[in-house]
């Protein structure tokens, strides 16, 4: 038996709710820091945040979708399990990754800026 169509569909919601999960909650909590480094211009700040939100969706859909062609035959149901906690480990670390290198690159950038700032 094969349970190929069965690991997609189970993979593909529990992606897709971690995904949104995930995206809302770095969408309203890190609208404050997007706020502080655009000097508290809060249309700027809140366009930039859903821009950023757009394309977290975007590349992690994407991601998530492209695992699909890289899935072997699965025989088993030990086989599933094991199939779809390998994708959705190899999910989780890419939104970590991503999520470090943003916060680095907001620490930089704010550090930038307060840097202009206090020269000025």
């Amino acid at each position: 038996m094969n349970f190929n169509i069965l690991a997609y569909t189970i993979y593909g919601l529990l992606t897709c709710y971690i995904i949104l999960w995930v995206g809302r909650q770095f969408h309203r909590n890190g609208r404050i820091f997007i706020v502080s480094l655009f000097g508290q211009d809060t249309s700027l700040a809140d366009t930039t945040n859903n821009l950023l939100l757009m394309g977290y969706y975007l590349f992690n859909i994407g991601y998530a979708i492209i695992q699909f062609s890289y899935w072997n035959q699965i025989q088993s149901v030990d086989e599933l399990i094991s199939s779809i906690a390998l994708k959705t480990g190899r999910l989780l670390f890419v939104l970590v990754g991503l999520h470090y290198l943003n916060m680095l690159g907001i620490y930089l950038f704010a550090k930038r800026k307060n840097s202009l700032t206090i020269k000025h």
